[in-house]
């Protein structure tokens, strides 16, 4: 038996020798074969880059959440104006999130409806394993999301019930001021009678009379203005009051609105697919019909003509 020869060094050099006459210089050659060795990353596709691109996006909010949450919930850090100016920021944030959302959920559609053949049944391009895969993609960037936006409201809550408790203790103030308002004008009523029983026996304080008189009568002025702009700054601050609570309602109605509009638009693409098969199902049916109908055709005239066949056999024979 002969021994078996090792060429695989034959072959390399070979291989050397064919590189160089094609061209290939020494660089060329080792980069080739480091390509057989470490294969290059598989190239991503477009969706995947969108849903990366969209995670970094809802993770630039959460950073910048946590950045400001301080600044935002602390009154003595910012001003309301630079509060504002977050929460426009934020939302901001939201809305090209949610859009950038909403634009791979449209294209997981258009895929999954371009994918479909004349018989509305899906062609071998597009799996169904990928399809489901991109939907979760799909709900977990939602969840993200909404865990996101979720933090945002508590913040905003904080922000709220602080303004509301700014307000209160104004309209305790308020009750006090009006009560001492009450004390001051019953004992200026009262001080009259006792300034006068004080003139009568005193003549020298009778000559200052007009003058306390004048100085009671801007007195009365003063305390009545002092009365119509506390009643007006009670105004001013119970409408402050409703406006911060009707602006909380407001942000809480829609955020609801929002999930009530992502249910719908579930609801909606799932009574589009379930009329779809429905209309499949009826095709389907339609064409069970007809198959039943041409093979009872068939087995009637194969028994004729078998029934046929054997009669004429018998009268052969």
């Amino acid at each position: 038996m002969s021994k078996v020869r090792d060429r695989t060094e034959d072959f390399k050099d070979v291989a050397h020798r064919s590189a160089l006459s094609l061209g290939y210089d020494e660089s060329k050659i080792a980069a080739l074969l480091a390509s057989f060795i470490m294969h290059k990353p598989r190239q991503r596709s477009g969706f995947t880059k969108a849903a990366l691109k969209t995670l970094e996006s809802i993770g630039t909010l959460e950073q910048f959440l946590m950045k400001h949450k301080k600044d935002y919930v602390d009154l003595h850090r910012t001003t309301e104006r630079e509060r504002d100016s977050i929460e426009h920021e934020v939302t901001i944030f939201v809305k090209s999130c949610k859009e950038q959302i909403d634009v791979l959920r449209n294209s997981i559609n258009e895929e999954d409806a371009h994918s479909k053949g004349w018989l509305g049944l899906k062609g071998d391009n597009l799996n169904a394993d990928t399809v489901a895969h991109k939907h979760g993609v799909v709900l977990i960037l939602s969840e993200k999301l909404h865990s996101v936006t979720s933090q945002f409201d508590q913040l905003r809550a904080i922000r709220f019930q602080d303004a509301i408790n700014r307000v209160t203790p104004r309209r305790k103030r308020k009750s006090t001021t009006k009560s001492n308002a009450a004390e001051t004008s019953s004992s200026s009523s009262v001080d009259p009678d006792m300034k006068r029983d004080s003139e009568v026996g005193d003549p020298d304080v009778s000559q200052a009379a007009p003058v306390r008189v004048q100085e009671q009568l801007l007195d009365d002025e003063t305390r009545a203005l002092q009365v119509e702009l506390n009643s007006l700054l009670d105004s001013v601050q119970e409408t402050e009051t409703k406006m911060v609570e009707m602006s909380a309602l407001n942000h809480l109605m829609s955020t609801h609105v929002l999930q009530q509009a992502q249910q719908i638009e579930l609801l909606y693409e799932q009574a589009v697919e379930a009329t779809q098969n429905v209309e499949l199902g009826n095709k389907e049916l339609s064409q069970a019909i007809q198959r039943n109908s041409s093979s009872r055709t068939f087995l009637l005239l194969f028994l004729f003509v078998l029934t046929f066949s054997i009669l004429f056999l018998d009268w052969y024979s």
